[in-house]
């Protein structure tokens, strides 16, 4: 199975380095990365499209055609965010753009990023828990013929990449001793990017991917 994917997150550290696996992958013949500004990324399979608003995708909606895959990357920090600000950047927003996608490619399969610790009862104390279990609640119902949760930890950034969030610089060297002891908690970037392209040629037995999912799904 070949895979034509969309891509969102391109100029963010999980985005890029997704897009790396998939460009880098022999099975990936395209990808169309979304975003508000370059990512600085050429390469042959590639295609970029600069939309600054992604609560209206009605002006690039014709182009959005013939994939079969989505690898939304994009996401927001909580810190300082009010929850209804932040419901609007993480549920309203993806939601939108999912169910964009839906109807012009029944074929598609759409993978999340999300996060460990995400709360699928979408009832708990933590605000970003909550938001992000209730995006992922409504994407897993929308009916796509396949959708995946991914809920990585710690994530080690892909050599080169030039879009790192900045402690990750410091505590990146911790990353050997983090995978030894606290594995459950542990990935790289590489093993979410090579995950993502698993399942949508494979499939996998769940529909939410914790990290030893993640792990076991790039690994095979």
């Amino acid at each position: 199975m070949k895979i034509n994917a969309i891509l969102t997150g391109a100029t963010g550290m999980v985005g890029e380095g997704v897009l790396h696996e998939a460009l880098n992958h022999p099975d990936v013949e395209q990808v169309l990365s979304i975003s508000r500004k370059p990512s600085g990324v050429t390469h042959p399979k590639l295609r970029e499209i600069i939309h600054h608003n992604f609560h209206d995708l009605t002006p690039i909606q014709d182009q959005l055609t013939g994939y079969n895959a989505c690898f939304f990357c994009l996401g927001v920090s909580s810190v300082g965010m009010k929850e209804p600000e932040y419901r609007r950047l993480t549920y309203d927003l993806t939601l939108h753009f999912a169910r964009t996608l839906l109807p012009r490619n029944p074929g598609l399969t759409f993978c999340y990023v999300s996060g460990a610790g995400t709360d699928s009862s979408a009832r708990g104390r933590s605000m970003w828990a909550r938001v992000k279990g209730q995006t992922e609640n409504e994407l897993l119902g929308l009916g796509f013929k396949q959708a995946f949760m991914f809920r990585p930890g710690f994530l080690r950034a892909t050599p080169g990449q030039q879009h790192v969030l900045s402690y990750y610089k410091y505590f990146g060297w911790l990353y050997p001793v983090l995978r030894t002891l606290t594995s459950k908690y542990v990935s790289t970037l590489a093993e979410l990017g090579q995950a993502m392209l698993h399942v949508t040629q494979h499939g996998y037995p769940k529909p939410v991917l914790e990290v030893p999912d993640i792990v076991a799904a790039a690994n095979k």
